[in-house]
């Protein structure tokens, strides 16, 4: 048995120099959506609090960010994230693209699909209280409607 444990815990701290690079964190972000767009304080606020981790350039990794297994997960769900949706590069986007992405951000939170269970463990703060999906969607929604009517 204590063969065993001296193996496994062998693997486990040999697993940790498998190389391994999570996605690039980028501070200056010209095109950031918070930057170029009129985003309410409160807004930006859950924002940054529950989406930015995972859906812009400026992801925070804490220290288990680095240990795998952990670290294939994170990388993987932040690599997905900002290729569905990176509030970094909102700039760019065409309004059509924009107005989709409101309405996904509008029909997750709604949902309680986002931000992700697995995230909302660990950073409680990021959890959405009723008042914060209500103004993340009503945010949303209106700001949608403003795209098209300039």
């Amino acid at each position: 048995m204590k063969k065993t444990i001296l193996i496994l815990l062998l693997i486990v701290v040999a697993i940790q120099f498998i190389p391994r690079g999570l996605p690039q964190v980028k501070t200056d972000n010209p095109g950031d959506l918070i930057k170029t767009a009129q985003v309410p304080g409160n807004i930006a606020k859950i924002l940054k609090t529950s989406c930015y981790d995972c859906h812009s350039n400026e992801t925070k990794y804490l220290w288990y960010s680095y240990i795998v297994p952990v670290n294939f997960l994170i990388k993987r769900d932040v690599e997905e994230g900002r290729e569905h949706l990176n509030f970094s590069e909102w700039a760019g986007l065409k309004k059509s693209k924009k107005a989709k992405a409101l309405d996904e951000i509008s029909e997750e939170v709604d949902e309680d699909e986002m931000p992700m269970g697995i995230y909302t463990l660990i950073h409680r703060d990021a959890k959405l209280s009723e008042k914060d999906k209500k103004a993340l969607i009503d945010w949303t929604e209106n700001y949608a409607e403003s795209l098209f009517s300039k």
